[in-house]
């Protein structure tokens, strides 16, 4: 469990998007999302050195600068080390984000691999400490990153340059190994624990929950399927054309809500966090408008019998 001078906010903003994730963003809408998440009450901002290659931590760390440090909690994530690459700084970077591919990433979960990308994270976030370090997506890797990846975290930890450490992964099956094999205070499960996708119910949320180790739920509209009151028929489920029967169990879903006064996005929001395990839940943010509307479908009122009749209908 991390520490109580952490403030995890149960609404996190996720600054994937700051990297120029499939579209270009401008530092101005960076940052007035960011004032936007301040302003409405969010206090948890994560980051990766993934995202645009570094790009979003530079973002986020800027427009976090004016604010209290002790006031708000960034978690970012280690174990793809970024080195420079001259000769491809002419591309763009394959991996989905509009930027110039002058740096490339190696996967490193050793020891010396791990300290290099948190110094390097602390540099362009403009930070001294981070209040969460996660494995990210150690899926191919287990033997290094369960080893020296989370001894090396363990260490930063020890001495006060990581507040947390964890692992985020788009499964559950591997963190429920981390949870019971390591020392690790948080998971952030992506995907796993949504209203269509359950998956991290039968091994991750009551392991962690035996273990007083927090999750993080991201992706919890599973790649836009849940994302709208209605469904549309190329509605993406795990950033692929969603098959027919999830398109049919999301619109069975939107139909209950509508008939209870809410929307799909309002429940897919809330859902998670009714798991006691569920300390926060990450939404991917752009601009300030996708913070308002992010924080309407947390506050959202639904009542208690929509839960018991999506219970009962079979479709969770």
């Amino acid at each position: 469990m991390i520490p109580d001078d952490i403030p995890l906010s149960p609404i996190g903003l996720g600054a994937a998007q700051f990297g120029n994730m499939h579209r270009v963003t401008s530092d101005l809408e960076s940052e007035t999302a960011v004032i936007a998440a301040w302003n409405a009450g969010i206090r948890y901002f994560d980051t990766a050195p993934h995202y645009g290659l570094g790009l979003s931590e530079a973002r986020l760390g800027r427009a976090l600068r004016e604010y209290p440090r002790d006031e708000f909690a960034v978690s970012t994530k280690a174990g793809r080390l970024l080195e420079p690459s001259p000769e491809t700084a002419d591309q763009l970077d394959p991996e989905g984000f509009i930027v110039p591919a002058a740096l490339r990433r190696r996967w490193d979960f050793s020891r010396d691999g791990i300290l290099r990308s948190v110094d390097s994270s602390l540099e362009r976030l403009g930070l001294d400490r981070l209040d969460i370090v996660y494995l990210h997506d150690p899926d191919q890797h287990w033997d290094a990153a369960s080893t020296t990846g989370i001894g090396a975290l363990v260490e930063l930890r020890e001495q006060g340059v990581v507040g947390a450490i964890g692992v985020g992964m788009n499964q559950s099956a591997m963190l429920a190994e981390f949870v019971r094999r390591t020392d690790v205070d948080i998971v952030m499960v992506a995907g796993r624990f949504t209203l269509i996708d359950r998956s991290a119910v039968e091994d991750l949320l009551p392991l962690a929950w035996e273990r007083g180790v927090d999750v993080v739920a991201a992706g919890i509209y599973n790649s836009g399927l849940l994302s709208s009151a209605l469904v549309a028929d190329d509605a993406h489920f795990d950033y692929v054309p969603a098959p027919g029967e999830l398109i049919r169990r999301a619109r069975l879903i939107a139909a209950l809500a509508e008939k209870h006064g809410i929307e799909l996005p309002d429940a897919a929001v809330q859902f998670p966090l009714r798991h006691p395990a569920v300390a926060s839940v990450v939404i991917g943010t752009r601009t300030a408008a996708h913070v308002q509307s992010s924080i309407a479908r947390a506050s959202a009122d639904i009542p208690e019998a929509f839960w018991s009749d999506l219970a009962d209908s079979g479709l969770v």
